[in-house]
C-alpha cells in the first residue's frame, strides 16, 4: 500500500517548485513596455513558438513514447494516437472560440494559453506518478529521481512561463494580467500531481496518452497562432522573416538543451 500522506507531501512539494519557476519565468513582463516595436513582437512570439515546438517533441513526445514501453503499450499507437486526438481537439476548440464575440487577439490567446496549460497537466500528473512509485517501492534511487524530475520540468517551465506571458504582454495585457495568466498556466501541475497521487493505480496506463494528447495541442497552437503572428508582426521591416524566425530557432535551441541534459 501506498502511504498517502507521504507521497502527496512530496508531490505536492516538487510540483510547487515547478509551478514557482512558471511564475518565475512569466514575472519576465516586467521588465517589458506595453507596446513594444513589430520586431519585438515578433522576436517574442517566434520565441514562444520555438520553446512550444521543442516542449512538444522533448518534453511530450518522447516521455510519451518512453512510458508507452515501460507499460507495455505500442509507443506510436500512444504517441501518434494521442498526436492526432490533441490536434482534432485544438481545432474543435479554435472553432468553439471563433463563434464567441471575441477580439481575435483574444482567441489566439485563448488558445495558447489552453495549449500551455494542457502540455502542463502531463506534466505534473508524471511528478505526482513518480513520487508514489517512489514511496511505494520505498526506493531512495526512485525518489532522488523523482526529485530531480521535478527540477527538470521546473527549470524548463522557466521559458515557458515567459511564452505565456511575453506575447501577451506584446499583445496589450497589462504587466500583472499577463504575468498572472503566465504564472497560472502552470498551477495544473500542483493540482494533477496530487490528484495522480491518489488515483496511481488507475492512471499509470494513459500517461502516455496525455503526453502525446498535449503534445498535438501545443503543436497546432504553435503552427496556427504563434508562428503566423510572429511573421505578421514585423511585416513592415525590411527582412520581416528574420527577427520571427531568429527567436523561434532561440527558444528551441534554450529548450531543447534544457529538455536533453534535464
Amino acid at each position: 500500500m501506498i502511504n498517502i500522506d507521504k507521497a502527496v507531501v512530496y508531490a505536492l512539494s516538487g510540483s510547487l517548485f515547478t509551478f514557482f519557476m512558471t511564475a518565475l519565468g512569466a514575472a519576465l513582463v516586467v521588465f517589458f513596455k506595453n507596446a513594444g516595436s513589430g520586431k519585438l513582437k515578433s522576436i517574442f512570439c517566434g520565441f514562444a513558438s520555438g520553446v512550444m515546438l521543442a516542449a512538444s517533441v522533448w518534453s511530450l513526445l518522447i516521455p510519451s513514447m518512453e512510458y508507452a514501453e515501460k507499460v507495455n503499450i505500442s509507443p506510436v499507437l500512444a504517441s501518434a494516437g494521442g498526436f492526432v486526438v490533441g490536434v482534432l481537439f485544438i481545432l474543435i476548440f479554435d472553432r468553439i472560440i471563433r463563434n464567441k464575440s471575441l477580439s481575435e487577439n483574444n482567441k489566439s490567446n485563448a488558445l495558447l494559453i489552453s495549449a500551455i496549460t494542457l502540455h502542463n497537466i502531463p506534466e505534473g500528473m508524471a511528478v505526482g506518478l513518480s513520487f508514489a512509485s517512489a514511496i511505494n517501492n520505498k526506493d531512495p534511487a526512485l525518489l532522488a529521481s523523482a526529485i530531480a524530475l521535478s527540477i527538470g520540468i521546473g527549470v524548463q517551465n522557466f521559458p515557458e512561463g515567459a511564452a505565456v506571458a511575453l506575447p501577451l504582454r506584446q499583445a496589450g495585457f497589462k504587466r500583472g494580467k499577463a504575468f498572472f495568466y503566465g504564472s497560472m498556466s502552470g498551477i495544473v501541475e500542483p493540482i494533477f500531481a496530487v490528484l495522480t497521487v491518489l488515483i496511481s493505480s488507475y492512471v499509470a496506463s494513459y500517461i502516455p496518452f496525455f503526453l502525446s494528447f498535449a503534445a498535438g495541442a501545443m503543436y497546432l497552437a504553435v503552427v496556427k497562432e504563434l508562428i503566423p503572428q510572429a511573421m505578421e508582426a514585423s511585416e513592415n521591416e525590411s527582412s520581416p522573416a528574420i527577427p520571427g524566425s531568429i527567436g523561434a530557432a532561440l527558444g528551441f535551441l534554450i529548450m531543447m538543451i534544457l529538455d536533453i541534459s534535464l
